[in-house]
């Protein structure tokens, strides 16, 4: 089974792929960091942002997670044999990010990757065009989402825990709004529902009330 979810930066889609994969015993892959890795890569051999350099890119750099045993989280990503799990969480990764993940040729290239490993197991697979494009077949589908500024201060949090990215609630937002944008209105796969995937906003909720109810849609589905 494919339990894909969707939705813009900050909704808290890794968090709570990670909890149902657990809760139902799958495994996480975590797309939007292959994404990253492709613009940290590129960012540290001065590849020009355009689609022939960036595809070349991601063609010839293989990107591995390394997972632990019991864990459906990976707890961490590789390019090209170089461990980046940290470097690509920060601020100037999430700038570089959109602009990166809308090139075809990039998506191209790890959307073939994403579906092997995917088509191999029981996964939740967390990105922004899981439902419309990479498993348009998935079994359960949720777009989630929540309010700019809840998102903007999950992310404020979420970086001060780590100590990486930016803190500042208005540099975040902003940053937050920005990518929106270029998601939601890139030509190749925009950000946005699935015609039938289940719309879960999670502003002012408890998260493992939102958690609770995916897996329930997953059990419902499974006993279908």
């Amino acid at each position: 089974m494919i339990i894909a979810i969707d939705g813009p930066s900050g909704a808290g889609k890794s968090t709570v792929a990670k909890a149902v994969a657990k809760k139902l015993g799958f495994s996480c892959l975590d797309t939007g960091a292959m994404y990253r890795a492709v613009a940290w890569r590129a960012l540290q051999d001065g590849v020009p942002f355009d689609d022939a350099a960036l595809g070349q890119l991601a063609r010839t750099h293989d990107i591995a997670f390394g997972h632990e045993p019991g864990d459906p989280a990976p707890k961490s990503v590789s390019i090209g044999g170089e461990d980046v799990t940290r470097a690509i969480r920060t601020a100037e990764i999430d700038r570089a990010v959109s602009p990166v993940s809308a090139a075809p040729s990039v998506r191209e290239a790890l959307v073939g990757q994403q579906r092997r490993i995917g088509r191999a197991g029981d996964y939740v697979v967390e990105g922004r065009d899981i439902g419309t494009v990479v498993f348009p077949e998935a079994e359960v589908k949720v777009f989630l989402t929540a309010s700019d500024e809840e998102r903007a201060h999950r992310r404020v949090r979420q970086n001060a825990d780590r100590s990486i990215g930016s803190i500042d609630f208005d540099e975040v937002l902003a940053d937050l709004r920005r990518r929106d944008e270029h998601d939601s209105s890139r030509a190749t796969s925009p950000l946005k529902p699935a015609d039938d995937a289940v719309r879960l906003d999670s502003t002012g909720r408890y998260i493992e009330d939102v958690i609770d109810e995916i897996v329930e849609l997953a059990r419902e589905r499974a006993a279908r």
